[in-house]
């Protein structure tokens, strides 16, 4: 199996790094790579590396707006401070630019700044539908991420955000009662994207956003099971959905160790209706 990259003109030093070690396909200026070799491995690290320390050199040569962003001088001193083409300047750009960390303003000039999570989701995306993240690993980082966030939401929650948890699981069991599945849906998806932001660590708001698309799927197969498998309570209602209101419990309690097991219970239950050992046998 062989890995293909795509390398557009003015990329010689990278092609005169990796030559020895690879084919190339001089029509298409492609390099061909050995899945798993450590020459490709050294060569990915080497581009990376550049643009990391392409990036760096930016922000320190650029000036500080009020938004937080960084606008960047006309491109003639860029070059002059950087010591490049204007080529090679603007492949890299281009490179940022489709990263979502440079933007570019009619009339105003280029700036840096945090890119959004559009470019994370569509990985995560893509991993999933490639199967290069099968359902299982997905299932058992996502348990390791919420029990963490649980746990750190029990410190920082606030009467407010439990009386909408709340909210949000009375809606959950109203809808599935109701035969809402898309309507319960929403509500449960809600009921975690609450729970990141209360904790609001940019890293976890990232990762959230980013798994987001990839997570609607997975819980929409879930909560269909469920709907199908779990046993029905007296009102109707469904563990599924109630178990959420146990986290809610441990929150107002303000006790990171009773979310973090509240929060485990629910992957647990779950686990346990499907028969499937996720997560060492925890999800």
């Amino acid at each position: 199996m062989v890995f293909k990259v795509y390398l557009p003109a003015g990329h010689g030093r990278i092609e005169k790094l990796v030559k020895p070690m690879l084919t190339q396909d001089l029509r298409c200026r492609s390099v061909i790579v050995q899945i798993g070799s450590t020459n490709f491995r050294s060569a990915r690290k080497f581009m990376t590396d550049q643009l990391d320390e392409f990036v760096v050199r930016l922000i320190e040569i650029s000036n500080p707006e009020s938004s937080g962003a960084r606008r960047l001088p006309p491109e003639r001193e860029l070059c002059a401070a950087l010591n490049v083409s204007r080529g090679a300047l603007r492949e890299q750009l281009a490179t940022l630019q489709s990263l979502g960390i440079l933007r570019r303003r009619q009339g105003h000039g280029s700036y840096i700044d945090a890119p959004d999570a559009s470019f994370l989701r569509t990985y995560f995306t893509v991993m999933r539908r490639l199967d290069y993240l099968s359902g299982e690993q997905f299932a058992g980082a996502r348990e390791m991420l919420e029990e963490t966030i649980a746990a750190e939401a029990a410190v920082h929650v606030t009467d407010d955000d439990i009386e909408l948890l709340r909210a949000l699981v009375d809606v959950m069991m109203v809808q599935s009662v109701a035969g809402n599945p898309e309507a319960a849906l929403e509500a449960d998806l809600a009921f975690h994207t609450r729970l990141y932001a209360i904790v609001d660590n940019p890293i976890f708001n990232m990762l959230d956003l980013g798994l987001s698309h990839v997570l609607h799927e997975d819980v929409r197969v879930r909560r269909d099971f469920a709907a199908r498998h779990d046993a029905k309570k007296p009102d109707g209602s469904i563990n599924t959905d109630s178990v959420h209101s146990e986290i809610v419990d441990a929150l107002a309690t303000r006790s990171p160790d009773r979310a973090r097991a509240a929060m485990r219970k629910h992957f647990t239950e779950f686990s346990a209706l499907t028969l499937i050992p996720l997560s060492g046998g925890q999800q």
